[in-house]
């Protein structure tokens, strides 16, 4: 492969050139901005590499799907996404969002970590493969959604209608990141999520505060429903919420015992002097990976603003988000949650579903999952971080395992690549390494199977 990795080389200014042009390309789903253009730009970059591709439309954003068809016995999809999250607060950036900027070796730009990043190097490597050797050693899919930041609403219904477009012997997942000594992380699986909206309502009209003496405060019964939640131990008090959680095997155990995790890096990173219950180690790790939460992902009612406003609130609400594990189901969660408000007098308070994502993992010892490992150590020279299983969430379960495609994730960001965040930021040499290993992949993982 060193005559593909020359090649990658000599042609990285075109590499940047083309993931400084697509993230210039505002294209912010939540807000239906640059979406079509952005969907056109991904579909005639397919093409122009020699692909076929075309936008299939759902009942939201369409999905780009493209294929490099080789008449090959194997094939390799690659998951992807063309949308990002809205660039505030603005003010925060230290250049423009969507200008892509270069500086101190890092490419700046809202969507270059998640996910044009991992999207531009892996049509590069496709680029570089055939340049150098004529034609794919497999035949290449890419699925490319415009709806994953805004909980991926359409991908099953793109799915359920279009198997044997999205069938493929392994998957390449959206995303992947570097820990902070530098060490490739691979990650062979997400958790689920259960995101809930929970609303208390009380008088029909916020009130002056006095009345707070015969009125009840919808804010303060939102606080003692979340107080029945969890307790400061951490453990979740629904009922039957973990009678569904795979117990680990002694080689989840032997995993996470491998399994490296810069406390020290990680804690200083965000200002912090320790983890929830002083934890470290293994327990640690336990948690972060096995472990399900529940956590509050914002409140809202009454005044807040600058100075005071006496005011007794008419509403409060708050959203609320629970990651799960295998093999927890988040329509059971869902359910359970509801039978515990009712049992605990908050039979009136409304629940809004938001997201439902199911657990999903894929094995270390398949084919996939050896050609993602072999070719890390000979592509960054030392062994990679497998996760197995991401503490984030994505449709991966809708994609892959439901209709039993093995996937794994690596990419090209980094421990402070700040998704979701300002100054997103992937380093220009880590997006040159991350076209090499999916070049390599594709090579390694067309011998495996």
């Amino acid at each position: 492969m060193n005559d593909v990795f020359e090649y990658v080389e000599l042609n990285r200014n075109k590499y940047i050139q083309w993931l400084q042009d697509i993230c210039r390309q505002p294209s912010v789903a939540a807000q239906n901005r640059g979406m079509t253009k952005t969907a056109g730009m991904v579909e005639s970059l397919i093409q122009q590499l020699g692909g076929k591709a075309a936008q299939v439309q759902t009942s939201g954003y369409p999905v780009v799907y493209g294929e490099f068809q080789n008449n090959k016995k194997s094939t390799l999809s690659f998951y992807n996404h063309y949308d990002v999250q809205p660039e505030d607060p603005i003010e925060l950036w230290d250049s423009p969002p969507f200008a892509a900027e270069i500086k101190d070796g890092r490419i700046i730009a809202r969507g270059v970590a998640d996910n044009k990043g991992n999207l531009i190097a892996r049509l590069a490597a496709i680029d570089a493969y055939m340049a150098v050797k004529g034609e794919l050693p497999l035949n290449i899919k890419f699925i490319i959604e415009g709806e994953e930041e805004i909980g991926s609403l359409h991908l099953r219904e793109f799915v359920d209608a279009n198997r044997e477009l999205v069938q493929a012997d392994g998957c390449i997942w959206e995303f992947g990141y570097k820990d902070a000594d530098g060490s490739l992380q691979a990650s062979f699986g997400v958790k689920g999520m259960c995101y809930v909206e929970l609303v208390c309502r009380g008088a029909n009209t916020d009130m002056h505060s006095s009345n707070a003496a015969i009125i009840e405060n919808p804010a303060w019964r939102l606080i003692w429903a979340l107080n029945t939640l969890k307790t400061p131990d951490e453990r979740i008090q629904i009922k039957g919420f973990y009678d569904q959680v795979a117990s680990l095997t002694e080689k989840d155990l032997e995993v996470l015992n491998n399994m490296d995790y810069d406390e020290e890096s990680t804690l200083k990173k965000f200002g912090l002097d320790s983890f929830v219950l002083e934890l470290s180690g293994l327990p640690l790790k336990e948690k972060l990976i096995y472990q399900p939460t529940c956590t509050v992902c914002g409140f809202k009612s009454g005044y807040i603003a600058e100075g005071k406003k006496t005011v007794l609130p008419s509403e409060a609400r708050v959203k609320i988000d629970f990651r799960l594990v295998p093999n927890q189901d988040p329509h059971t969660i869902y359910e359970l949650l509801r039978k515990h408000l009712d049992e605990h007098g908050f039979s009136d308070m409304e629940m809004i579903p938001h997201t439902m994502t199911y657990p999903a993992r894929t094995p270390l010892d398949g084919p996939l999952a050896r050609s993602v490992i072999k070719t890390a150590k000979e592509i960054y020279g030392s062994e990679p971080t497998i996760k197995p299983m991401s503490p984030a969430t994505g449709p991966m379960y809708i994609l892959c395992q439901r209709i039993g495609i093995p996937s794994v994730s690596v990419g090209v960001g980094h421990f402070a690549s700040n998704n979701h965040a300002p100054n997103e930021n992937i380093f220009v040499e880590d997006f040159i390494q991350g076209i090499k290993h999916i070049a390599a992949i594709m090579d390694e993982f067309s011998k495996q199977t």
